[in-house]
């Protein structure tokens, strides 16, 4: 028997309160990671857990049947200084509930948690339904989405719960940081002797905030380099530096590689530069994959989003949506709507449910 959506809409708003309630900064997600077993537990579902990442398949699992993933994040990150109330009390206001974590990423979570409750114990499924929530997203760190992957079976497509006002993110901006080091020679500034790093630099940065690269997505725009951190060695004010380094936020679009923008670098930089990562990149679903079509059908818009999450991770198509407003994550005071969660939880039914049901049960 599927579950009452007004009780899966109530269990999910009451899980979210408990989340927000126990710290789960990115690496510490231990007692997040116990409430989401907890919950699965009540609800007599097999589950497993690897690290801080948990993980539950439908009950009649078939590994001959193709898989969907719904999969968001319990991390968080931690709260600015800027809070007027407890970050970690969840507090309900005139139809909104605050607290760090309620809308990046605590609503699309418990949204998709019913969502896997609502279709779990149905045997008339012809896609499996699988549910991973996932640790270190907020950090891109290695022990979150990528740790669990191998653990999930064949997975054909997901939905990656992020707050898109429950409008459909077809496409991402990868990331890449890159760390810069500008070389000269340390002197004495009265006299004028040596050879300034830090001039060196700012050469760099001008190019770099100068520079644009000339193919530009429908969906994301130009992608960008920003220089968003600067530093020398000493701390002299009579010294010049005979070091300087930099940081370059790098968002990329689904239109070039990383190795293009490296070698782009490489042309035009004298400073010495290495990326920290490679993995973040660009990821788009196809506007004709049948679960954009799906969300398209139930009257939905598409567009693609300037933030990085796990899509970026994961090496099948998947769509990222869900409730809440990207716009208020991190920010202080963070809420989402309770209209919000419910939303997010009927949209994801519907949006899953054309997909997955054996063509004699669907209504």
């Amino acid at each position: 028997m599927k579950p009452e959506r007004k009780a899966l809409q109530s269990e999910a708003v009451n899980l979210l309160k408990e989340l927000v309630a126990t710290p789960s900064f990115s690496k510490e997600e231990n007692d997040t990671a116990e409430l989401i077993v907890a919950f699965f537990e009540r609800h007599h579902i097999s589950y497993a857990r690897v690290g801080n990442n948990v993980y539950a398949k439908n009950k009649w699992y078939d590994s001959a049947k193709p898989s969907i993933l719904l999969n968001s994040h319990h991390d968080t990150v931690r709260p600015n200084k800027g809070y007027t109330m407890d970050p970690f009390t969840a507090q309900e206001k005139e139809g909104r509930l605050f607290g760090l974590g309620s809308n990046d990423a605590g609503g699309c979570l418990v949204s998709l948690m019913a969502a896997f409750l609502y279709f779990c114990d149905n045997e008339n499924l012809n896609h499996n339904v699988v549910f991973a929530a996932s640790a270190e997203e907020e950090i891109s760190g290695v022990n979150g989405i990528e740790l669990v992957l191998p653990y999930l079976g064949q997975i054909d497509f997901g939905i990656v719960g992020e707050p898109t006002q429950l409008e459909m993110a077809v496409a991402e901006r990868g990331l890449m940081v890159i760390d810069c080091t500008a070389h000269g020679r340390a002197g004495h500034a009265a006299r004028n002797e040596g050879e300034n790093a830090l001039y060196k630099a700012f050469e760099d940065i001008n190019w770099i905030r100068n520079y644009h690269f000339e193919k530009v997505s429908d969906l994301l725009g130009e992608s960008r380099m920003t220089v968003t951190v600067i530093e020398t060695e000493n701390k002299q004010h009579n010294v010049v530096p005979s070091q300087c380094k930099f940081v370059i936020d790098v968002r990329v679009n689904e239109l070039y590689t990383f190795e293009e923008i490296l070698e782009a670098l490489r042309t035009n930089l004298k400073s010495q530069f290495k990326p920290r990562t490679t993995r973040m990149k660009s990821t788009s679903i196809p506007l004709d994959h049948p679960l954009v079509k799906a969300g398209m059908a139930l009257g939905k818009g598409y567009y693609g989003s300037p933030t990085t999450s796990d899509k970026a991770l994961m090496p099948f198509p998947t769509l990222k949506m869900g409730p809440g407003n990207s716009a208020r994550s991190h920010t202080a005071d963070e809420f989402i709507y309770i209209d919000e969660i419910k939303e997010g939880i009927d949209l994801y039914i519907a949006l899953i449910e054309g997909l997955i049901l054996s063509p004699a049960t669907k209504k």
